[in-house]
């Protein structure tokens, strides 16, 4: 144990505090969890895991998960400093997950939901085979349930250890979301920090309603990629979701404390439901929300006229 001039030095527990990426503030790591990953100093939106965003997205004991023993294989041979077959199995055993996206069903708010989750912990959330197969299934499952599918995008773009057979899984996703359309149905893309590559340029950005999370930063190539090629100066604030907002890319930025609340209104909405009943305390248990019409109000009797007494001549 380390001596001070005081006497012995209390041995301080590690991973209490947590530096903010964007502002430096420290943060006390407790709090910080209970905020969603969220800053209270500046609301810088810390990347969330997969896991936590479905427990923070889907009522509770409601999700239930599809797809999970999807594995990518190595068909290309790809060998970097670490092949790439032995890095999945690392990063699998390291996150505990089989690839970058989480897919299943649940409510939300009581509103039934085709759900799927990037988790950038697993290879950056890169877009490989496994990831392009799952939101393709996903999507088919909705079209065939006639259901809403909600896909939260964090993803560093398309996995360059599967070469050319990630690229098409942006020609795949987007066909299943073609179909969808057709078929009537409804999708919802909320594009939180970061989303970028072919992510952006497939699935995410093709949905009915695009929402992202504030300061989020969204684009096909990095900034410094782009600067460097057209040897111009970027307008400040460059794919960060504000300029893209102002521009028109998308649709809506929402805080993530509120996005559980706006993503089931908008559910209520695509679906033809009464949006009141998504902030009803019955979504709890799983019934639902019969919401009664406003009772008819009695017209108002006349007013009676005023009768004047006669006085005495």
């Amino acid at each position: 144990m380390a001596w001070t001039r005081f006497g012995k030095k209390k041995d301080m527990p590690g991973g209490l505090w947590i530096k903010c990426e964007n502002c430096g503030q420290m943060l006390f790591r407790k709090e910080f969890e209970q905020r969603f990953r969220v800053c209270s100093a500046c609301g810088y939106h810390f990347t969330l895991p997969g896991r936590e965003r479905v427990a923070l997205t889907a009522d509770p004991g409601t999700f239930e998960e599809l797809y999970k023993n999807l594995v990518a294989e190595d068909r290309l041979g790809f060998v970097d400093r670490v092949p790439y077959a032995e890095k999945l199995k690392e990063t699998g055993k390291k996150t505990g997950e089989s690839d970058a996206m989480i897919v299943g069903t649940c409510t939300i708010k009581g509103l039934p939901v085709v759900l799927g989750v990037m988790n950038f912990s697993f290879m950056g959330g890169s877009m490989g085979m496994v990831v392009g197969e799952k939101v393709a299934r996903a999507i088919e499952l909705a079209t065939a349930r006639k259901l809403p599918v909600v896909l939260f995008c964090c993803s560093g773009g398309a996995r360059m250890h599967e070469g050319p057979i990630s690229l098409m899984q942006m020609a795949k996703t987007c066909g299943a979301l073609a179909r969808l359309n057709e078929a009537g149905g409804v999708s919802i893309s909320v594009m939180t920090h970061p989303t970028t590559g072919g992510v952006t340029a497939s699935f995410a950005s093709v949905c009915d309603v695009l929402i992202a999370e504030p300061h989020a930063l969204i684009g096909f190539a990095g900034p410094r990629v782009i600067a460097t090629t057209i040897k111009k100066e970027l307008p400040k604030g460059f794919q960060r979701a504000e300029f893209l907002l102002e521009k028109g890319q998308i649709d809506k930025i929402v805080p993530r404390a509120s996005l559980r609340d706006e993503v089931a209104r908008l559910v209520a909405y695509a679906t033809g439901q009464d949006p009141v009943k998504a902030f009803k305390e019955p979504w709890e248990t799983g019934v639902p929300v019969e919401v009664a019409a406003p009772a008819e109000s009695e017209p108002a009797p006349a007013p009676k006229k005023k009768v004047r007494a006669k006085t005495a001549e």
